[in-house]
């Protein structure tokens, strides 16, 4: 069995699922950004990533981990009435929950002990849990 501890959260405009746009560039104007905690709160941990002007978002879909997954799912792509499998979608019911998004960097903050990834917009919903940042 594996464990896996968020790094830190999102701090999103979008308070609901329902709220989030499919993908990040849809709303160019709005910010979030991924409040660190833990020993990733640590200027160490994000130092260099200033230098890239994108990262990766690794997170949970916390809103959906009980909900469970079926092998085949009816992406709203394809008006909700072909069944593809999950694997050939952006699903959010995973077999593990895992999502990702590539957001732009706008800098990174500090208050007072408190590290913070400032980013462009983002699909995600405020307070959802992030497992991993790659450049």
């Amino acid at each position: 069995m594996y464990s896996i501890e968020p790094i830190g959260i999102i701090e999103s405009p979008y308070k609901e699922k329902f709220a989030v746009p499919r993908q990040p560039r849809l709303v160019p104007a709005a910010r979030s950004r991924v409040k660190l905690q833990g020993a990733a709160n640590s200027p160490e941990a994000v130092r260099g990533l200033e230098q890239f002007s994108h990262v990766w978002l690794l997170f949970l879909f916390d809103q959906n981990l009980e909900a469970g997954w079926k092998p085949t799912v009816r992406p709203p792509r394809l008006g909700g009435n072909e069944r593809i499998g999950v694997f050939a979608s952006r699903s959010t019911f995973r077999p593990n929950g895992i999502g990702m998004s590539a957001v732009e960097v706008k800098g990174i903050s500090k208050k007072g002990d408190q590290i913070y990834l400032d980013l462009g917009n983002v699909d995600l919903v405020d307070g959802t849990p992030i497992i991993d940042i790659k450049p």
